[in-house]
């Protein structure tokens, strides 16, 4: 199945970002306007994933998040992979916050 991708620095403003990596991960360091759902949760929390708008999913390089994408999109959704995940979005100087009070990073 092909799955569309998109480099982190394409995203449209105000577009729904998707991290599916685990806590540990999102607390360490993510992007401002993410969500944030772990892969393990996602088919009991896919209410809260919007079924109108395209969604793009972000991990930590982009394994995880291809395999979300794939699978809502044979929901009937519309889902895109970022491509290299959060080590693209850090790589590109992109906006991180982290939940630590300390400097975000990707773990």
């Amino acid at each position: 199945m092909t799955v569309p991708e998109i480099e982190a620095r394409d995203i449209p403003s105000g577009g729904f970002l998707l991290d599916v990596r685990e806590q540990g991960e999102w607390v360490a360091g993510h992007a401002p306007e993410a969500v944030h759902i772990p892969m393990s949760e996602i088919q009991t929390r896919l209410d809260e994933v919007p079924a109108g708008r395209t969604v793009y999913v972000v991990c930590r390089v982009g394994g995880r998040s291809f395999q979300v994408a794939a699978w809502l999109n044979q929901l009937g959704r519309e889902a895109v992979n970022v491509d290299g995940g959060m080590q693209s979005w850090e790589q590109q100087k992109l906006p991180m916050v982290s939940e630590t009070g300390q400097s975000p990073f990707i773990a």
